[in-house]
């Protein structure tokens, strides 16, 4: 029987830059699962852990940064991992930074850009991740959430 639970989440990047919004890209490396293809922080959520834990970590993991803020972006997208035999929920996130924070790269992924919202939607590899983005610019546009933020804001 397939199964349906939370078990990754989605975190999307973000820096304040002139006067707008930059989202960080990363370059899946060779070896891995999807070589090449362009992405955002993806990860499981281990045993114990909340998913907003995962998204932290996972961050941590995959870039060496850390979240100034931490937002739920009020989305969650499903997966069918077929190796498992699993829908997977996907709870996604969005973590702001200060202007000027760089990625330190593990050896999940071997590039790393900043790019304009509409630039990062283009070259997100997943549609979930084109998505989300327009989500996004929507809730986060002016690098808060406005009078949403005692609801979206986590951290």
């Amino acid at each position: 029987m397939t199964t349906v639970r939370v078990s990754l989440v989605d975190v999307y990047i973000l820096r304040r830059a002139g006067g707008g919004l930059e989202c960080l890209a990363l370059r899946r490396a060779a070896g891995g699962r999807c070589p090449g293809s362009w992405e955002t922080v993806h990860g499981h959520i281990e045993d114990g852990e909340r998913p907003w834990q995962a998204a932290k970590r996972e961050l941590e993991e995959e870039t060496s940064l850390s979240a100034e803020r931490l937002y739920n972006l009020s989305r969650v997208e499903t997966f069918y991992q077929h190796h498992h035999n699993e829908v997977a929920l996907v709870p996604v996130f969005a973590a702001v930074l200060p202007p000027g924070a760089e990625p330190v790269l593990g050896l999940e992924h071997d590039a790393a850009e900043w790019l304009a919202p509409p630039a990062a939607k283009d070259r997100f590899a997943w549609p979930r991740e084109r998505r989300a983005v327009d989500d996004v610019i929507v809730l986060l546009g002016g690098g808060h959430a406005g009078s949403l933020e005692d609801v979206l804001r986590i951290v």
